[in-house]
């Protein structure tokens, strides 16, 4: 791997039943994600998708690529455009830089053309750094509070 590489695509295909789950598995009720009535009350064309699905898809678009050792230490991204249920989002990755043991990669995400309109960014800039082999938090085998 060497920077300019880019990481494979992931594509997903949000749906209304997914809105559901992510918010049970977040405790984000939030009914702009998911009551139909309310978003239509709301006068938006569609529930709208979480925005912190997206940090979730480039996770798994970053362990994809990197591999089960990899840990993401750092994301940001910034949102640009609302993504509905029933969209199409392609998460890319590309390696910006390469240190001792972490990987620099910048990141977007794109909703894809459909009934909601053309091609447009949803996220972008984002950018991650990830830990190769090892992880710094307190549940690291051998990071600062591990069991010892």
């Amino acid at each position: 791997m060497r920077p300019g590489d880019a990481l494979p695509p992931l594509e997903r295909t949000i749906n209304l039943v997914d809105m559901v789950a992510y918010a049970g598995a977040t405790w984000d009720f939030y009914r702009l994600h998911y009551d139909p009535e309310f978003v239509a009350a709301a006068g938006v064309p569609g529930p709208v998708v979480d925005g912190q699905v997206f940090g979730a898809l480039f996770v798994e678009l970053l362990q994809d690529a990197l591999g089960p050792k990899c840990f993401v230490r750092e994301l940001s991204f910034t949102f640009r455009n609302l993504m509905f249920a029933g969209e199409t989002v392609r998460c890319a990755g590309t390696v910006a830089a390469i240190e001792d043991d972490r990987v620099i990669v910048d990141l977007t995400a794109t909703i894809l053309a459909g009934d909601h309109g053309p091609e447009r960014p949803a996220v972008r800039p984002a950018r991650a750094t990830v830990l190769l082999g090892v992880a710094d938090g307190p549940g690291a085998a051998d990071g600062p509070g591990a069991a010892r």
